[in-house]
């Protein structure tokens, strides 16, 4: 079993409100991504992710992990 973390991106909703600046068309392009391709780099556990990007969290390097 894979397990990740996803950033949908700030979209305009009711909790996001107007001024969000994502497509939120785009919102749950990188959970289905995640949760059925066979891309390599979708096959993957305990990342996060935005846009199909593999990002850190609070702008942590992923290699200092008192960042993290």
């Amino acid at each position: 079993m894979l397990s990740n973390a996803v950033d949908p991106g700030w979209v305009p909703t009711k909790m996001g409100g107007n001024s969000a600046t994502d497509d939120l068309r785009l919102a749950p392009v990188t959970q289905a991504w995640l949760a059925a391709d066979d891309d390599a780099a979708a096959l993957v556990t305990g990342r996060y992710f935005h846009h199909q990007q593999p990002r850190y969290p609070c702008g942590a390097d992923g290699k200092n992990e008192r960042a993290q």
